[in-house]
């Protein structure tokens, strides 16, 4: 086993054509386009080779293929076996890093030696919890993140880029090396007492799963909603987890006060798609009856149909949205499928591991709903997508969400009964005591 190193710049390539060579040095694991389709021949002629090497973009190639396989070394695949039980199908750099490393079989048969990925979590000390935007798309200016990366593998997860600021690559390394923050609780009930802390409803899974594996052992989010239950502050969850219903206890008296709402997503009822596309998430199944024991506790649900993917889930709409009502859930709500930055190639490259006869249609499909590109992050634009294929998914949306009887009103959270959580004795300052 070997790598190829060079410059992060020289390793961009155009992901949207297919008239590439595989093997350019330094390739960012996830241009899925830098191969040859044809699969005319093992390996290339001595003129193929002259002529790539003199294109006239200037593009530097090297260990030119052209696989049988048309989808065997897409994006620079990395053994299934390492991989088991992850969503992405690659580990591209990062965006900000200088340097990108390729795994490449040399020959010796001894790529079975790389060791698989494991999930490895580090502690994160962040001075201050509460995050806040200026979004005008989204109905909330507060949120927190008790995680940073998810162990769902979720491979249409929008938060897999954020993981470049770590150093981390988007694709396997965002759902394998997490990062928690198991100073939480008290840096909220800290910001929750500064003087003129106005409440307003604080999202909790916006951006990683608050509820993801790891919680069962670090218990970060229920010590979060410990502090906002105290404080008798609103929040809202968003998860695919079943194990917010172990909250429950907490959740359900913070409802009756008019402070807590869940909103749960569910992307497919079908296990198969699921295990490929969320493989460490519950299963539909898990998430249906979550539904069911959290209204059956008073606690309202929302669900998500999220996110919609064109040709795979688009189909499970209305499925999806009765099988929630009849659960209990009575508000819902959609996204289509967002792809920033490097998600962009890891999905691409998930396309063609798993659904190869998909790829062209479905890639197209999503450019149809981005005005040509792969993503817009047009703020009116992203989560809904626009022309005529984003334009019918919503109307299906609002038409069965009507029928079945979905949103007639809407949960909205009390900010009144707020008061600043009292800090612990020996946490009080001595300036306090005067």
């Amino acid at each position: 086993m070997f790598f190829f190193c060079s410059s992060i710049h020289e390793a961009e390539a155009n992901a949207d054509s297919q008239e590439g060579i595989v093997g350019k040095v330094g390739m960012a694991g996830g241009s899925a386009a830098a191969q040859r389709m044809d699969g005319e021949r093992p390996l290339v002629s001595p003129r193929d080779r002259a002529q790539a090497r003199s294109r006239p973009d200037g593009e530097r190639v090297s260990a030119l293929v052209r696989p049988a396989d048309p989808y065997a070394n897409v994006g620079h695949r990395l053994d299934p076996d390492r991989r088991r039980g992850r969503g992405a199908t690659v580990n591209p750099a990062a965006r900000f890093e200088p340097i990108t490393s390729v795994e490449e079989d040399d020959g010796w048969g001894i790529m079975g030696e790389a060791a698989p990925f494991r999930t490895d979590v580090a502690i994160e000390t962040p001075r201050t919890i509460i995050t806040r935007n200026e979004s005008p798309d989204i109905s909330f200016d507060r949120s927190i993140n008790p995680y940073r990366g998810c162990e769902h593998g979720c491979v249409y997860c929008f938060a897999r880029p954020t993981h470049a600021f770590m150093g981390l690559s988007p694709g396997l390394d965002f759902e394998s090396k997490l990062f928690a923050k198991p100073n939480a609780a008290a840096l909220l009930q800290k910001e929750l007492s500064a003087k003129g802390y106005e409440p307003r409803t604080i999202a909790i899974g916006t951006n990683t799963d608050p509820y993801q594996p790891i919680e069962r052992k670090f218990r970060i989010m229920r010590q979060v909603l410990e502090v906002l239950a105290a404080a008798d502050h609103p929040v809202g969850i968003v998860t695919k987890s079943a194990l917010v219903t172990r909250d429950i206890d907490i959740l359900a008296p913070m409802t009756a006060k008019g402070l807590a709402k869940v909103a749960i997503s569910v992307t497919t009822l079908d296990p198969a798609l699921a295990r490929v596309m969320e493989p460490r998430a519950a299963t539909p199944a898990r998430r249906i009856e979550a539904i069911r024991q959290l209204t059956d506790a008073g606690i309202p649900v929302t669900v998500m149909t999220a996110p919609i993917v064109p040709a795979i889930n688009d189909h499970e709409i209305e499925r999806i949205l009765e099988a929630a009502y009849a659960a209990g859930a009575r508000e819902a709500g959609y996204v289509l499928l967002r792809l920033p930055l490097e998600l962009k190639d890891i999905f691409r490259d998930w396309l063609a591991a798993n659904f190869p006869d998909k790829l062209a249609h479905v890639m197209s499909l999503i450019r149809s709903t981005r005005g040509g590109k792969d993503y817009d992050a047009n703020w009116a634009q992203r989560q809904i997508g626009s022309g005529p294929y984003a334009w019918m998914i919503g109307r299906r949306f609002e038409v069965a969400a009507r029928r079945i009887g979905f949103n007639a009103r809407r949960t909205r959270l009390r900010t009144d009964l707020f008061h600043p959580p009292v800090p612990e004795p020996a946490a009080r300052t001595q300036l306090e005591l005067f």
